[in-house]
């Protein structure tokens, strides 16, 4: 006789757990689709599949939540970078594939998501201070995120300055995106700065 499948009942804190995440989630979409001006509480709810009172269980203002979607985002971020970093060669090929990753995780919804949330923080006090720690442990993530990977001889100054140039770089060239820069030019001026850095910082490795 075969034992009929049971099904396990799902913890109150899982359910809570998926509740957040679908929240987190149903921001991102709406930041990338509708722009910060549009994006309601109400319409996330409704993608999320969540009621106004469970929103405000997890979240109670609308800048809390936003901001939690945007390191909700990058963690997931970190995540991939961290795997695909790993398998990644040592010396020069690391720098220049590190930048690659560095793109790859610094446009798209990344970005998008971010510049709405910092110009609409210029002008919403609430918003601003609760994204600006936020966005200082992003930064800080992503140094020592590359510190480790970088593989090469280099002091802390130096890997430093080298990683948060190259930061710098790609948020640039990822608004520039946004705003239909073109896809050859921001190809050209990412390899002109692999070239300065291996010339800079890597000349006989």
């Amino acid at each position: 006789m075969v034992s009929p499948t049971v099904r396990r009942h799902r913890t109150q804190q899982e359910r809570s757990e998926q509740t957040r995440e679908a929240l987190l989630d149903a921001t991102i979409d709406c930041l990338v689709e509708l722009g910060y001006g549009r994006t309601t509480v109400q319409e996330i709810c409704a993608r999320a599949g969540v009621s106004r009172g469970a929103q405000q269980h997890h979240f109670t203002t609308k800048a809390e939540l936003m901001t939690a979607a945007l390191e909700h985002l990058f963690a997931r971020l970190i995540g991939e970078v961290t795997s695909a970093s790993a398998a990644l060669p040592p010396g020069r090929e690391r720098v220049t594939k590190g930048i690659d990753l560095l793109w790859e995780a610094y446009s798209g919804t990344l970005s998008t998501a971010a510049v709405e949330l910092w110009v609409a923080a210029r002008t919403d006090p609430e918003l601003r201070e609760t994204l600006q720690p936020v966005d200082r442990a992003l930064g800080h993530a992503t140094l020592e995120l590359y510190r480790e990977s970088a593989g090469v001889d280099l002091s802390e100054t130096e890997i430093e300055t080298m990683l948060l140039l190259s930061v710098n770089l790609v948020r640039g060239l990822a608004l520039d995106a946004m705003i239909g820069g073109g896809a050859e030019r921001r190809g050209r001026l990412l390899d002109e700065w692999k070239a300065t850095i291996l010339q800079r910082y890597m000349p006989n490795r």
